[in-house]
């Protein structure tokens, strides 16, 4: 067994929290050319990094986790001290075998890192992939072999996902906050299909390498099922009446945006993107360039499309932002929603809704008036109809329902009830 190397500074929480804070960490020699080191933060637990000599005067820098600052240590997502060194250690071998052209056992680290550099190379993109990774996949299965994954290791990881909280954004070491629970039934759903997602980033990237015949079966993984009927979220959408007074309670640089909300269905992003020349005059449409799906669109307007766009560009330059706020400053990420939350108080829209909610509403109206699913999915920049029939088919006029309403019996029988006539009022004579 390796000797453990010793520090005082660095050995104890205690001792630890007694350093200060700065942008670089401390270190303590465990191997020749191989330092372990502390980052303390400001808040938060710190982190345990190992620096590696690679020659030619120059070191490389990992973060190998977190320190055992404010969580007993588990070995594997909190490191003490020692775990930390036995980490290292593992980092230095494997180092030492690629120099030597030798390739050791293929851990789900390496099978997850390799599918994501697939995707980016081939693919449109890995954002979500690299967060769900980098999240909720290396911690916890990491530096197991993949061929030593078991159904109910995958299962146990898998159900332990649902059970996590939805995450607030922080800023990088400080503590992680989540999100209050309003509707739990809500709130498990999501949590569920979350975790399916996550599942199908580590099946991906395990599929990969058993096709590529770096682990013997796929068996352990092609047994776990997700969750079922958890991928259907429930579409909310506004009232038409409700558009109205929500418009009217906005204030007019929010008012704009949230009209050209409801005229097109587009995202929030791509309406902040939009130019004066994103408009055409002649055909009555909006040219999305910059996508979701990486795919332009034209977005075709109604009349009262048309004649809202018209207003807000006339006079305008064309390379000016179709939408800015009255200060002549654009809507950045996430600038829409104090202004929303605060256009729903002011309409009395209870529960108040997103911004994303808009586009739901668009679509949601353009398939209950009949609109083709095909051309709604066009509008909303799908390739075909699958996630509008998923959201909004429900809202399709159908023509079962159009022929039992036309031709089914009617038996004029109205059942006994608590409902009485009313009786005429009485006059005086």
């Amino acid at each position: 067994m390796a000797r453990t190397v010793r520090d005082a500074n660095l050995e104890k929480r205690e001792a630890r929290r007694r350093l200060e804070a700065r942008g670089k960490p401390y270190y303590r020699v465990m191997e020749e050319g191989v330092h372990l080191g502390y980052r303390r933060l400001k808040a938060g637990a710190g982190n345990w990094v190992v620096r590696s000599y690679v020659g030619d005067q120059k070191y490389e820098v990992e973060t190998i986790g977190p320190a055992d600052d404010l969580s007993d240590a588990d070995g594997v997502k909190i490191l003490s001290f020692s775990q930390a060194q036995a980490k290292a250690r593992e980092l230095m071998v494997d180092r030492a075998h690629k120099a030597a052209g030798k390739a050791g056992p293929l851990t789900v680290r390496a099978a997850v890192d390799a599918y994501i550099e697939f995707l980016e190379a081939k693919r449109k993109s890995a954002k979500f992939s690299r967060y769900a990774a980098d999240a909720f996949i290396l911690p916890v299965l990491g530096e197991i072999e993949a061929k030593d994954l078991t159904k109910d290791r995958i299962e146990t990881w898998h159900h332990g996902l649902a059970k996590v909280g939805a995450r607030i954004r922080v800023k990088k070491g400080d503590e992680q906050r989540f999100r209050e629970v309003d509707d739990p039934e809500e709130h498990q759903r999501r949590r569920r299909s979350t975790a399916n997602r996550i599942l199908t980033v580590l099946k991906a990237a395990l599929n990969k390498a058993w096709r590529e015949e770096k682990v013997p079966s796929d068996a352990a993984w092609r047994a776990v099922e997700p969750f079922k009927g958890v991928d259907a979220a429930r579409v909310r959408y506004l009232e038409l009446a409700e558009v109205t007074r929500l418009l009217n309670a906005s204030d007019a640089d929010f008012r704009r945006l949230a009209r050209g909300a409801v005229e097109t269905g587009a995202r929030y992003g791509e309406l902040t993107r939009l130019k004066v020349v994103d408009f055409s005059h002649n055909s009555g449409t909006v040219s999305i360039r910059k996508s979701k799906s990486s795919k332009a669109r034209h977005i075709h307007l109604t009349e009262d499309g048309v004649a809202f766009f018209r207003s807000i560009t006339a006079g305008r330059a064309g390379t000016a932002f179709l939408f800015l706020k009255d200060n002549g400053q654009p809507w950045l990420k996430d600038h829409q929603k104090d202004p929303m939350r605060d256009a729903c108080a002011r309409a009395k829209i209870d529960p108040p809704m997103g911004f994303h909610g808009l586009r739901h509403t668009w679509a949601s109206h353009a398939v209950m008036n009949g609109v083709p699913l095909m051309v709604v999915a066009k509008n909303l920049g799908h390739s075909d109809t699958r996630m509008v029939e998923k959201h909004y088919g429900h809202l399709a006029p159908s023509y079962v329902a159009d022929a039992i309403r036309a031709g089914a019996p009617r038996f004029g029988v109205i059942e006994d009830g608590n409902v009485a006539p009313m009786q005429p009022v009485a006059t005086a004579s």
